[in-house]
Order: C-alpha cells, then sequence, then structure tokens
C-alpha cells in the first residue's frame, strides 16, 4: 500500500509530539531518533525509509514514558493514540478488534539502547469473543484464529494484568499431552477454544475481573505495561550490568500484525548478519514453522537452524540474504533482525544492532574494516570493541588431558568452560554467590525474571531454547558460558535429572558453552589464545592514544614484567620493592635488619638485602630492557615484617617464647601501630632507619650498570613513597644522590629520573612546591582515595561500602571507580601547580584505577601522561585509554 507523502520532520519537532508514524520523514540524527523513538522505533522507521517490507504502525516516543512515570498519563497522549489508530486503520482498511473486518497489533518496548528480552511485548491485541470470529471467517482457519486468541490471552494476562505465567503453563501442557503434540501451533481448534475459556477464567480468579474486550482499554493498559516495565526488577538490573541511565525511560512501538502462526506455509524467527558467536561472515539464527515471535526467543520450543529455511521458505529465504546484506551494509554493523513469514510473504518487524561475543566482535570490527563496502574507520572499530569483549576473548575451555564424565550434550551458545554448583534459581543462586560459592544457573528455560541469577552465576545451562533464546543472547552478551537446549535434561525445583543421573543443589557441574558439552563433577580448566584480530585491534588503541595517554604496568619481578612486556605495557609505572623482601628467603633477613642491635649488625644485614635485591632488579631491567622502570622504594611499615603481637603474647604466656622470638616480640610491639596506614612508612622510615633507602638505591643502581655493561639499556626511575613536603622530598632525593655517587664514583653515571607519590591531599596541595626538585610525579590513587575520604580501605568496603551505594550516598565504590568530584580535583590541582613550577614534569597514575575504563578517562581528563595497572589489566588498559581519546574528540567537536 501507499501513502501520500508527508511532512518532513526536524529535530524541534521532536519537543512537541508523543507519536509518530514509522513512514514520518526527517532530518534528525540517528542518535537523537534513536532517543526519542527507541532502537526499535528508529530502526523501524528507518527500514520503511528504505522500502523494506514493514507492518506499518507507529511509536510512542520515550518522553511520553518519562512523563508517564514522572506526572501519569499525559493528558495529550490519547487524542495522538486516537489520530495514529486512525490513519492506519485506514491504511489498512481495517478497524481496531472490529467484528467484521478486525485490525490487530503488536505492542513492543523499544529502548533507546538495546535491553533484549528486558521488557514486554503484547501481541495479537485488538481480539476479543467478536474479532475472533471475523478473524476465523476471513482467514478461513479457525485454528488460526482461537490460537491468536489464546495466546493473547495468556501473554496480556501475563504482562499487562500481572498474573503469574506459570498459571497459563498447566492448561497449555495438560492439552499439548492431551492431544499428543509437541508445539502450540499444533493444537486444533476445539483445545483453543477450551484454553481461551480457561485462560479467561485463571484471569478473572487471579485479577478479580473479567478480561477487558475493549480493544482501546486492551491498548491502553498494554502501553502502560510497556512504560512500567522500564522499572521491572530484570530491567533495572540489565541497566546497571551495562550502565544505562535509569532516567532515559522506554518508547512504545504499535504495529499491525502479521501471523506466523497462520498456517504451516508461514513462520517466525530471528537472523544475524553475522555468526555473533563466532563472527563467521554469513547469515546465522532459527526460526519456527507455524509459530509467533515469542515462541522463539523465549527459548520454549525447538527451533530449526536458519540454514534450513531455503528447504521450507526458498523465495522468503532469499529475500531474506537480500535484506540482511542491504541492512549491515546501512547500519555499517552486525544487525539482529526478527522475522515473519505470513503464507510465504516476508516480513521485517525489528533490527538492531546484534549483541555478540568477544571473538566475534574482534573479528567483525576487523572484517568492516577491511569491506569496501562498509570501510568502518580504524577509530569506529576500536570504539564498538568494550572492555567485556577482551575479557570474554580468553574465556577458559575444559583442558584437554583432564578427565571429563560427560553427562550430555547441548547447544554451544556462548563460549567459554564454567565450574560450579548447581542451582535452580535465582534467588537460590544469588544467596549461593553471597556466600562465596560459583554458580551454575540450571533451568528448564531463562526467562528475563532470571537477569539476576545471570548476573551472578559462572555458566548457565538450559533444557529448552536455541541459539537465538533469551538465555543465549544475554550470556552471550555478558560473557557467560551457556549450553541450552539440552533435551536429556529435566528441572525440578531443587533438583535436576540428565538421563539416569540426578543432580540436587549445590553438586558440582561443569560446562563447556564452545562445545556444549555439560559434565559431572569439576573439570580442570585451561585458557586458550585469543584471536589474532585481538592484536590488530589493540595495536589500532595504541595509535589513536598514542600522544595523549600512555599505559604502564604495576610489577614486581622479572615474570611480571615479561607478562606486561607481551600484554604492551610501555614500561613499568610501579615496582614495589617490598614485595621482593616477603620470601621465605628474604624475610630472615629483613628482621635482621630491623632487629639489629648496633651498626655492624645494621650494615650486615643491609649488605645481605641488598645483594638480592640487585639480583631482582637485574632481572626486571632485562625484562623492560629500553622501557622506563619506576621503582619505588619501601614503604609499608616494618610491623609487615614481623609476627603478629597477639600471637606471639598468647605463645609467652601458654609456652614461652625463646630469645630470638623475645626479640621479635619486643620489636613489634615497638613498631606496632594505632592505624599503621598513615604511621611510619613510605620516605619516613627512610628518617628512622637511615641507610635503608641508600641501599636499595645502591642496589638498583649496580643492576643498572650490569645490564649496561652487557649491552642492555636501563632506564630507571626512583621513586620516594609518602612524601607530603618539599624538604622532606629534598632530602630523600640527597639520599639517592649520595648513592647514586657512592655506586658509580668511577664510571659514567647511569641516568636516573627521581620523582615522588602523591598520595596524600597535602602533597597533592602543595604540588607545586614538590614538582621544583622532582623529575616526575606517580599519583597512588589508592592511597589519595583513602584520605580523601578518610576511609580505611581495609574495612569500610566490608561495613559501610554497600549502605552507602544502596542510599545513593555514593555513586561508585571510589576504590574501584575514581572519585572525579574530590579525588580528581585534588589530581587536577596537582596536575596544573605541578606543571606550572617544572613544564618538564611527568606525571602518571599507579593505583589500580589506572586499569578501570571509567576512571582512564577521568585521568585523561585531569591531564596526566600516563597510566599503570596489573598486567593483566593492560589490554583493557590500552583499549579504554584509546576510547577516552575518541571520546575527548567527540566532546571538542561543535
Amino acid at each position: 500500500m501507499t501513502t501520500p507523502a508527508r511532512a518532513r520532520l526536524a529535530a524541534s519537532d521532536f519537543t512537541e509530539a508523543f507519536v509518530f508514524d514509522f513512514d514520518h520523514a526527517h532530518d534528525v540524527e540517528p542518535m537523537h531518533l534513536r532517543a526519542v523513538l527507541g532502537g526499535k522505533g528508529a530502526n523501524l522507521a528507518e527500514m520503511t525509509r528504505l522500502g523494506l517490507p514493514v507492518p506499518p504502525g507507529f511509536t510512542i516516543t520515550t518522553d511520553a514514558c518519562r512523563a508517564y512515570r514522572h506526572d501519569g498519563w499525559p493528558s495529550r497522549l490519547d487524542a495522538e493514540i486516537d489520530q495514529a489508530i486512525g490513519r492506519l486503520e485506514n491504511r489498512m482498511g481495517r478497524r481496531l478488534g472490529d467484528g467484521v473486518d478486525p485490525l490487530l497489533v503488536s505492542v513492543r518496548s523499544g529502548a533507546q539502547f538495546s535491553m533484549p528480552g528486558m521488557m514486554d511485548t503484547v501481541l495479537n491485541l485488538g481480539l476479543n469473543d467478536e474479532s475472533v470470529v471475523a478473524l476465523a471467517r476471513l482467514s478461513g482457519d479457525e485454528r488460526f484464529a482461537y490460537d491468536s486468541y489464546a495466546r493473547f490471552i495468556a501473554m496480556f494476562g501475563r504482562i499487562v494484568l500481572g498474573v503469574a505465567g506459570s498459571n497459563f503453563d498447566v492448561p497449555l501442557h495438560e492439552a499439548m499431552d492431551r492431544e499428543g503434540v509437541r508445539t502450540e501451533g499444533a493444537l486444533s481448534v476445539a483445545s483453543n477454544q477450551r484454553l481461551v475459556q480457561e485462560y479467561r477464567t485463571i484471569v478473572e480468579r487471579h485479577t478479580g475481573e473479567p478480561f477487558p474486550m475493549e480493544p482501546t482499554d486492551q491498548l491502553r493498559r498494554a502501553i502502560v505495561a510497556i512504560f512500567t516495565s522500564w522499572d521491572g526488577a530484570r530491567a533495572h538490573a540489565f541497566r546497571e550490568r551495562e550502565g544505562i541511565d535509569h532516567e532515559l525511560g522506554t518508547a512504545a512501538t504499535v504495529q499491525s500484525m502479521v501471523f506466523g502462526n497462520r498456517d504451516d506455509n508461514s513462520g517466525t524467527g530471528v537472523a544475524f548478519t553475522r555468526n555473533p558467536s563466532s563472527g563467521d561472515p554469513h547469515p546465522y539464527g532459527d526460526f519456527m514453522r507455524n509459530a509467533q515471535g515469542e515462541d522463539v526467543v523465549a527459548g520454549t520450543s525447538i527451533t530449526q537452524p536458519l540454514g534450513e529455511l531455503d528447504a521450507t521458505f526458498p523465495a522468503a529465504a532469499a529475500q531474506l540474504r537480500e535484506v540482511l546484506a542491504q541492512l549491515e551494509r546501512h547500519f555499517r554493523d552486525m544487525c539482529d533482525i526478527e522475522f515473519t513469514i505470513e503464507q510465504g510473504r516476508l516480513w521485517m518487524l525489528q533490527t538492531r544492532r546484534g549483541m555478540r561475543t568477544g571473538a566475534a566482535a574482534l573479528r567483525i570490527a576487523v572484517a568492516l574494516v577491511d569491506d569496501p563496502d562498509i570501510a568502518l574507520t580504524r577509530e569506529e572499530a576500536v570504539a564498538r570493541i568494550t572492555p567485556d569483549h577482551l575479557n570474554q576473548v580468553l574465556h577458559p575451555s575444559f583442558d584437554p588431558e583432564a578427565e571429563v564424565d560427560a553427562l550430555a550434550t547441548g547447544l554451544a551458545a556462548s563460549p567459554g568452560a564454567a565450574v560450579g554448583r548447581a542451582y535452580f534459581d535465582a534467588d537460590s543462586a544469588i544467596a549461593a554467590h553471597e556466600r562465596g560459592e560459583p554458580v551454575i544457573l540450571i533451568r528448564t528455560e531463562t526467562s528475563p525474571d532470571d537477569v539476576a541469577g545471570l548476573l551472578v552465576c559462572r555458566g548457565v545451562l538450559t533444557a529448552r531454547g536455541g541459539l537465538v533464546s533469551h538465555a543465549a543472547v544475554v550470556a552471550r552478551g555478558w560473557g557467560v558460558p551457556a549450553v541450552v537446549g539440552v533435551h536429556e535434561l529435566t528441572v525440578d525445583v531443587n533438583t535436576a535429572r540428565i538421563g539416569e543421573t540426578v543432580i540436587d543443589q549445590g553438586d558440582w557441574l561443569s560446562i563447556d558453552g564452545s562445545r556444549g558439552v555439560v559434565a559431572r563433577g569439576v573439570v580442570a580448566l585451561s585458557h586458550h589464545s585469543a584471536p589474532e584480530e585481538l592484536a590488530t585491534i589493540l595495536s589500532w588503541a595504541d595509535e589513536i592514544r598514542a600522544g595523549h595517554l600512555g599505559v604502564r604496568a604495576n610489577a614486581d619481578t622479572a615474570a611480571d614484567a615479561r607478562a606486561a612486556r607481551e600484554r604492551g605495557a610501555e614500561g613499568i609505572g610501579l615496582c614495589r620493592t617490598e614485595h621482593m623482601f616477603l620470601g621465605p628467603d628474604r624475610l630472615p633477613v629483613v628482621r635482621e635488619m630491623i632487629l639489629a642491635r648496633n651498626e655492624i649488625d645494621y650494615e650486615r644485614s643491609l649488605e645481605r638485602l641488598l645483594e638480592v635485591q640487585r639480583a631482582d632488579f637485574e632481572t626486571i631491567l632485562e625484562a623492560m630492557d629500553g622501557l622506563p622502570v619506576t621503582i619505588r622504594l619501601l614503604d609499608p611499615p616494618l610491623h609487615e615484617f614481623l609476627p603478629d603481637v597477639d600471637t606471639l603474647l598468647v605463645k609467652d604466656a601458654t609456652v614461652g617464647l625463646d630469645e630470638e622470638e623475645a626479640r621479635l616480640l619486643e620489636a613489634a610491639q615497638y613498631w606496632r601501630e594505632v592505624n599503621p596506614m598513615l604511621g611510619v612508612r613510605g620516605v619516613r622510615l627512610g628518617v628512622l632507619k637511615p641507610g635503608l633507602y641508600a641501599m636499595q638505591v645502591r642496589a638498583v643502581l649496580e643492576a643498572a650498570r650490569r645490564r649496561r655493561d652487557v649491552g642492555g639499556d636501563p632506564h630507571v626511575e626512583i621513586m620516594i613513597p609518602l612524601t607530603i613536603s618539599a624538604p622532606e622530598f629534598e632530602l630523600a632525593r640527597r639520599w639517592v644522590h649520595e648513592a647514586i655517587e657512592l655506586t658509580t664514583p668511577d664510571t659514567v653515571a647511569i641516568d636516573v629520573r627521581i620523582g615522588t607519590m602523591i598520595e596524600t591531599p597535602r602533597a597533592a596541595l602543595l604540588a607545586g612546591d614538590i614538582a621544583r626538585s622532582a623529575d616526575f610525579f606517580s599519583l597512588g590513587t589508592n592511597d589519595l582515595t583513602q584520605m580523601t575520604f578518610g576511609f580505611s580501605r581495609d574495612d569500610v568496603e566490608s561495613k559501610l561500602m554497600a549502605p552507602y551505594l544502596a542510599q545513593g550516598l555514593l555513586t561508585n565504590n571510589p576504590f574501584d571507580v575514581l572519585d572525579a568530584d574530590g579525588v580528581g580535583t585534588l589530581i587536577r590541582w596537582t596536575v596544573a601547580r605541578g606543571r606550572e613550577a617544572n613544564a618538564t614534569l611527568t606525571i602518571g597514575v599507579c593505583g589500580e584505577h589506572g586499569g578501570d575504563p571509567a576512571s582512564i578517562a577521568t585521568l585523561l581528563d585531569c591531564g596526566v601522561d600516563y597510566v599503570s595497572c596489573s598486567p593483566f589489566r593492560l589490554p583493557t588498559a590500552r583499549l579504554s585509554a584509546a576510547h577516552a581519546v575518541l571520546d575527548a574528540r567527540d566532546a571538542e567537536r561543535p
């Protein structure tokens, strides 16, 4: 059908209306269009503009949802909906719920950002006792008409009226068992008519009122349910996980129905333009004959792979391939499409950016850069890879050498292997997770109500469902290993069975989501190599961030340093020398130094420590040859190297102490502090223990000289911890220079940069004074956060953090995500004052915030030169630094 040309809409029009037809013309940027119409509404409008076969309809905007959530149903919304329904009725030549020629519609949610399965859908709206008779007469198929009516009552009852879905499942399964059929669409007319009556009785029993028959009443209630579903528990949990603003709201699309359950020449399915698990460049998905869309995505029915569509619907399959290719070219990305075939005719119901695994995301991004029809830029490719994608690509798998007691094989829905204890509902899974247990969530099929359980589980196992079922889609998006469609699996309340094997709650189970294997007990896991595209994406990320933000590693051993270099570290931003003292062969020597009774014993113990430290430093400098290595001199209080006072006192009171233990007790009592994190540590140790820092500097310099003598290229940076004033730092700097002069009096001196950690608010405020004699600053954001908030990081997370987050007193745990307002202000002050005093000052960050994506963006904005994090967070830090640079560029554009 054709319609008259419509007036073109501009961005300003979106503030003046709540309802827009799919075929509205517009001059609006895609992002703004999605913000107002939601992703579903915007893409339906775009597919309509492209001339694709889209059933007509209209979208109620996110503005209407926000208005409803804050002030109730908008007064002018009824009139706009009535007008839109009138236009749709005129276009279709039918009337909503009419007893002669009924128009039926679907009502679907559609937020700005994709939230698959998290909100609600109502199909077949407009059916009642009169319109079902008309539908049967017009279609010539009573089975189809009453099947649609039964589905509508159950769906409306569950989603709009709040009746638990299990109430409808019981009579449905009884009917299927009675007739010996496996699918809902195979039930007879009589069974469907009986289900209609049973469902209506269920609704009235649970709601206290008859099922609503007036179509306009049905429509308004359905729209309210869609708006309300935005605030449902599963949607809220999903947004928390994905970082989506809770205030955005959802749009609602109202679309004329097409029927995949019309007959055996009809069907419905979900297709991806590429394989969302592997990135393979071929269409992928599932479909069902004689079914509606919810049958496929709910995972409650057995589906067929998309590759078999040609044998069933050859013409529609050929057209679908053309549409998939067109949509991928148009949107320049892998797309997820919902389609229906009604009596052989293809209809497109939805498209969106497809959720994908980490491996698929990497492969697709690189492939689309190389594809001349799409020609993605490197910047666009990097922007599409998320930290979660990187976390997924090294998912573990079953160790090839491990014994695997395989119980069954299902569909490999989300890659990676997991080991955990079996739990059968979201609440039990959450409780087990809070006890510290690894969880395998086992369900007949998952529904969006299981999202809280999916958030905490190590793996998912379902008896039903296909590769595009709710469990598969969400697990893939979140990097949770999943095996679905294990037909031998039956699940009860607190137990499950696979064949003759009973799985009780709490039993150990292992799954491999890459191969679809379910195994009894604990299977050893091994990690596999990342796809080659990972190196490509990270190299592009490095190009983007070059000159803006460097990435170093926190590494204390040669093994850590080698691992860091392999993962792209541009140096070591923090080498903690105290970690070298804790080995069983070193700790006794450290204690000798602490217990030394005279200068000779003290110097002897320092010399012994120098030997072991020099060897450690040499191997680290070798691993990082040619790159800067920032070595922090001893930081923690000395009591950390001594036995616990209370333990020694108990032993003294019971069996007594020997002479050495008595000396250790005396020293432990002397060095014990009420608040050691604010006590004698860092540079203060150098003041109280003369020669300690000089010994460490000598060890570093001797190691560097040895490296240089064999052709190495050591780049040494000595860092003084916990400095609070310029005089204190200048004193420590003199110690370092004296040690350098003693270590290399007759040779060409090693070039050594000397700097300090900024980890107290006082040091930050006096950064300009300290910078005059410093070569670099390194912001210790862990301690700076602790001292700025007055939080003890060892205690606050176990007691205070949860209620502060729950009550909105904190937006994030500040030890996980840098506090941009408070700590960020101190960092900006440090950077500004430091560089005013010393234009050549280098400023880095060595707290673990340097590996957190949100914190990296804040730190780039603060103006630091580099971040440093643990070796295994380096890929994420490199990617996130590139994202931060790209976001900063976007923010600068007019």
